[in-house]
């Protein structure tokens, strides 16, 4: 499929499992979304991001829960617009987070949502009372809806610093790390996820007229994240992780082991919304987050591996993306070993 944004099929099946009547899908739910039931089951079919919109507002109104029946007491229809607006009437982003969070605790039974800030860090916390851990799916769709509202209180995207799970990596992950954050990690002792603490600090100005354009548009306004695996953008950025950065190449021989010229480069990065640099920054954090997670390697190690000149200039350019310093970051990591 050559649309830009693009669902994986596999994420359609996760999404009729438990909401579909008996072992087939419901062929007509689908043709109403815009789906074909005839790639169902075809390992890289995609569909656009809209039909997937539309098949997820389908299924909520089925269902009467906007959280695909995967809680005990789930999320009846009105529960997101009654969230935002609660939301919205905060005065930041940190106190509109805990007023969302509060009314997801109090809403679902499986999943306890809470707001911990610890060192320059803000940690998005589900409790679970039951032992054994949800599919990656119920997880993601949470954060999905979480960030998507967050998103939109802030009026900016919240960036992720990472996500940790308690369930086994699923066979497929693409569409994940894509909308979310490359740092995802699985089999952990719970489940969280963590962005910047200077983010909670933003001022909310919304409207009750942006809320209703926002409402209306859900879930598309929030799902338009994703983006197609094989774009040009994402294919750069898998051939950079897989150099070290003082081998990548520069813009001009780039283009030319692309075949194209460096102005048709630039300008089908641009098409993406995407820069060369900004693709390089993008590895470079991912990077350092995947190596922060052990104590090992130290800091001037990984500050030479991303080709800073020294520790200090990887300390500055961390804390500019994520508003922390990148010691901060590896003790909160740390922190899960000793079962804080």
């Amino acid at each position: 499929m050559s649309t830009k944004d693009t669902i994986s099929m596999q994420l359609v099946r996760e999404a009729l499992l438990q909401t579909c009547r008996g072992d087939e899908a419901d062929a007509a739910l689908l043709a109403r979304a815009g789906i074909d039931a005839g790639a169902l089951y075809l390992p890289e079919a995609r569909v656009a991001a809209q039909s997937y919109a539309r098949l997820w507002r389908l299924l909520a109104r089925r269902c009467d829960d906007e959280f695909f029946a995967m809680d005990a007491r789930g999320l009846r229809t009105g529960s997101l617009a009654f969230m935002c607006r609660a939301s919205m009437a905060q005065q930041t982003l940190g106190d509109g987070l805990e007023m969302a969070l509060k009314f997801l605790a109090l809403m679902l039974e499986d999943l306890q949502p809470c707001l911990v800030r610890q060192q320059g860090l803000a940690q998005l916390v589900i409790d679970e009372p039951r032992a054994e851990p949800r599919r990656a799916f119920t997880y993601f769709t949470f954060w999905m809806i979480v960030h998507g509202v967050a998103c939109w209180l802030a009026g900016r995207r919240i960036p992720i610093l990472g996500i940790e799970l308690r369930c086994a990596e699923p066979p497929f992950c693409d569409d994940y790390r894509v909308m979310f954050s490359e740092n995802l990690q699985f089999d952990r002792p719970r489940t969280r996820m963590i962005i910047p603490a200077d983010c909670l600090g933003l001022p909310l100005r919304r409207s009750e007229q942006e809320l209703q354009r926002f409402l209306a548009q859900a879930p598309g306004n929030i799902l338009v994240r994703y983006r197609d695996p094989t774009s040009l953008a994402r294919r750069i950025r898998t051939d950079l992780l897989r150099q070290a950065p003082a081998q990548w190449p520069a813009l001009d021989s780039l283009a030319q082991s692309l075949c194209l010229s460096a102005s048709t480069l630039r300008r089908r990065l641009a098409e993406e919304g995407q820069t060369y640099q900004r693709l390089k920054d993008s590895v470079r954090r991912e990077l350092a987050t995947t190596w922060l997670v052990g104590a090992e390697p130290a800091m001037g190690e990984i500050a030479e591996r991303l080709g800073f000149a020294d520790a200090s200039s990887f300390y500055k350019a961390f804390r500019k993306w994520f508003g922390c310093n990148p010691g901060q970051y590896r003790a909160v990591i740390q922190a899960r070993h000793a079962g804080n």
